[in-house]
């Protein structure tokens, strides 16, 4: 029996299903079931189920209980060779696809739903939520399937996107799995913690005691009444001061001498506490003790994931109080060490910046021992700007001395800048490929972006607490095109070897009781029973390392974690 099939959910709730032979096309005939649950269940052996999309069907089987070991979702490649064959923007349906290989009228994609909280959303919160496109007949959905075969034979690097369409498709299992989880989420520590920073609820839905006081300060230090939630009217109560200021934003402001600014950072910061994840946050995304954003693998360009609403990618220092494991079970919070530098090494295969990333020690010390007599300051600051584009200023300097030690890291990446300034096509080492131009495809305000001034943020530091990062994807400057191309192909190699990592990791997490619950770009959180927390560990460890070969290959860079065990996640930083 082979263990490859083909699985097509029906109209009438039921579900098709077929062997696969090697061309791709079914093996036997096509057996119709009533349920999809006991389709899956009663055969074991098949160990990958082709299927046009796992939103459809994943969620579907694990509400009740049954998981599979790997998948290949026909939507999610059609939409990596879509954008290795330099089309973005074409519809990635898998009726699509279908359309164009019968050369056929191509139907536009289903419109993309939004899961923003309120009443309306909380089905979609806590329940597996279905995918609005008509049903394809599995006949048709083989037929998809075998030309994809045939078109990932035709890429640049065969081998490698064929494994970086099986890493997107075990991303997908792993989201839905993580959806259906949870992150664990005390709503009483939560409302302890909100009640701490801001006071008491006024009734209403006013403003908490906190903010208002602040407000009065804010206002008392113009001798003016000023909404300091208002950015135009804070710009304008510091330019009837003399002052002129661009933005509200806290690095500008805290270059400025008045009194007013203590009080406006303070009710910035607490402002967004309240209304990213306050009260109303509270009562309309946590459930039972779970926290289930909605996560989305590629959701962004680079391939690094995004969740649908919740702001599970931007939980404050302070609320990752709320975030506790269960009696008698632990968080394992792993997160990687400089990853971005390490996964530069390995592309480029730059032998001395890859003899730097084969140790575990810190990377920016190495670097700055060999390069800037070790300031490790600069050299974290050079590294940064090869990757983000950087190059005035310090930033410059910073780079010539980079460059004469680490030649072949830095022509990698400025290649890929020539490359996106050119409008050509710019690929991850697996084949992942950047538009060739502004506005060809997803903007994602999220992705890593380029400094629009020499200071990097500091490390560890909230995104609210950083310099101004700006999405060069979005604009149709030549040279922001090229920034951004230059940190695509670190960025989106990096998503690449994450998810392998997961994968590995979920593999391993399969024989236990653990359970993947949250991933952010370089970092994964596994809720375990504590006694097997130090499993977790060593699994983490294990899965860092085969992802790195199986995605660059035999190298000598380390992909080290920093791994805590704790029972709050505030605690592991």
């Amino acid at each position: 029996m082979t263990d490859r099939w083909a699985l097509a959910p029906a109209e009438d709730g039921g579900v098709e299903l077929a062997p696969l032979g090697p061309d791709g096309l079914p093996a036997g005939p096509v057996l119709r079931e009533a349920d999809l649950a006991r389709a899956v269940r009663e055969r074991p052996g098949v160990t990958r189920w082709v299927w046009r999309s796992t939103a459809e069907v994943y969620p579907r089987l694990l509400a009740t209980g049954v998981r599979v070991e790997r998948c290949y979702d026909v939507e999610d490649a059609e939409t990596l060779l879509l954008g290795h064959e330099g089309r973005y923007g074409e519809p990635r349906s898998a009726a699509a696809a279908l359309a164009r290989l019968r050369g056929g009228p191509v139907p536009p994609d289903p419109p993309q739903r939004s899961a923003a909280p309120g009443a309306q959303a909380q089905s979609s919160l806590f329940e597996p939520r279905s995918v609005q496109a008509a049903p394809l007949p599995l006949a048709d959905l083989a037929e998809v399937y075998a030309e994809q075969q045939r078109r990932h034979t035709r890429t640049e690097h065969p081998d490698r996107m064929r494994l970086l369409t099986a890493a997107e498709s075990a991303g997908m299992l792993v989201a839905a799995e993580m959806n259906r989880a949870g992150l664990p989420w005390s709503a009483e520590v939560h409302r302890a913690v909100l009640h701490d920073l801001l006071g008491e609820r006024y009734t209403g839905g006013g403003e908490p005691r906190r903010l208002a006081e602040l407000a009065d300060e804010v206002s008392a230090a113009f001798g003016r009444r000023v909404r300091p939630d208002l950015p135009a009217d804070v710009l304008k109560a510091f330019g009837q001061a003399g002052i002129r200021v661009r933005s509200t934003r806290r690095w500008e402001l805290q270059s400025l001498d008045h009194p007013a600014v203590k009080p406006l950072i303070e009710y910035k910061k607490l402002y967004r506490i309240w209304v990213a994840h306050g009260w109303s946050w509270l009562h309309d995304w946590v459930r039972e003790g779970r926290f289930r954003p909605e996560f989305l693998a590629h959701g962004t360009v680079t391939g690094r994931w995004v969740t649908n609403g919740g702001g599970a990618l931007q939980i404050p220092k302070v609320i990752r109080r709320a975030v506790v494991a269960d009696p008698g079970w632990r968080l394992v919070v792993a997160d990687a060490d400089q990853m971005e530098p390490r996964v530069l090494a390995a592309i480029s295969r730059d032998p001395g910046l890859m003899e730097v990333a084969g140790q575990e020690s810190d990377l920016y010390q190495s670097v700055s021992d060999r390069a800037f007599s070790g300031d490790r300051d600069q050299a974290k600051l050079a590294v940064l700007g090869a990757v983000y584009g950087q190059t005035s200023g310090d930033g410059l300097k910073n780079l010539a001395a980079l460059r004469r030690r680490f030649p072949r890291a830095v022509a990698y990446v400025d290649e890929a800048a020539r490359a996106g300034e050119e409008g050509r096509l710019v690929r991850t080492w697996l084949g992942r490929t950047c538009p060739p131009a502004a506005g060809a495809g997803e903007t994602g305000t999220d992705e890593a972006g380029i400094p629009v001034d020499p200071v990097a943020p500091a490390e560890g530091a909230e995104p609210e607490e950083s310099r101004p990062w700006v999405p060069g994807y979005a604009s149709s400057d030549a040279r922001a095109r090229g920034r951004f191309a230059r940190n695509f192909v670190v960025q989106g190699s990096a998503a690449d070897w994450a998810l392998l990592l997961l994968a590995a990791l979920r593999r391993t997490c399969a024989d236990m009781a653990a359970e993947l619950v949250f991933f952010q770009h370089d970092e994964v959180i596994v809720h375990c029973p504590e006694e097997e927390a130090e499993a977790v560990v060593a699994a983490i460890k294990e899965a860092a390392g085969l992802a790195g070969r199986l995605t660059f290959g035999e190298t000598p860079v380390r992909f080290p974690f920093t791994t805590a065990v704790v029972e709050c996640y505030a605690d592991a930083k």
